[in-house]
């Protein structure tokens, strides 16, 4: 039974790593879309989300079987309950890549994103995915200074959005307000990609020590490869 009972455990982390990987994925494939105006990749996102939605469903079955069957205590029991809340940033995530692919059929065969800020948007979508991957390693590793270093890597995409509101906010913007609003909406939706794979990595923080990120000294400085 506590075999039984531990592959279950695993199982439940084994889905956090494959939905970090779909929502990863998804986010470098939305962008794509959104700046090539690729219609048939951005309807491929949009359906590939029901996947994640699947996979977080099953992981949410998994956890309140457990939490029902065997009562887990200490340990196990901050295992269940975060991997609980893990799903539902990974499952957010995969609806922020999901509105990016959205935005791209919405505006199809024009490009939602004007050829001054392709460049802009291509590091957002890039850095977007380089941190899911980063967490998803760290739901694999559980290791706590890699966690603790995603929210340093996150002051990257925090510095991209500033970029996109100073050429809102520039007197020579000549793109027009249905554009504007589909770059404020990009925007958002990529920096809350990000915060999402940092709020993964601070509940693996909490499963490790026990401890709140905030209340952790964060390790020194090293940023996303390629960013």
């Amino acid at each position: 039974m506590r075999d039984a009972y531990h592959e279950e455990l695993d199982s439940i982390g084994e889905g956090l790593v494959e939905m970090a990987r779909l929502v990863g994925s998804a986010v470098g494939r939305a962008t794509t879309a959104i700046l090539d105006a690729d219609l048939k990749l951005a309807e491929n996102v949009i359906a590939a989300d029901e996947k994640v939605d699947d996979l977080q469903r099953a992981l949410e079955a998994r956890a309140i079987t457990l939490l029902a069957r065997q009562q887990p205590v200490a340990t196990d029991l901050r295992i269940v309950v975060t991997s609980l809340r893990m799903s539902a940033d990974l499952e957010r995530s995969g609806d922020l890549a999901q509105h990016v692919a959205k935005l791209a059929r919405l505006r199809f065969p024009q490009t939602a994103v004007p050829r001054d800020l392709h460049a802009t948007i291509l590091e957002m979508g890039q850095l977007a995915q380089r941190l899911m991957a980063k967490a998803g390693e760290v739901i694999i590793t559980k290791d706590v200074d890699l966690a603790l270093q995603l929210e340093q890597d996150d002051d990257a995409m925090d510095m991209l959005h500033r970029t996109l509101f100073q050429h809102l906010m520039d007197d020579r913007w000549q793109h027009g307000i249905e554009t504007a609003v589909d770059v404020t909406l990009l925007g958002r939706y990529y920096e809350r990609f990000a915060d999402h794979a940092v709020s993964v990595a601070k509940r693996v923080v909490y499963l490790v020590t026990g401890e709140h990120a905030d209340e952790i000294a964060p390790p020194t400085a090293t940023a996303v490869d390629g960013a």
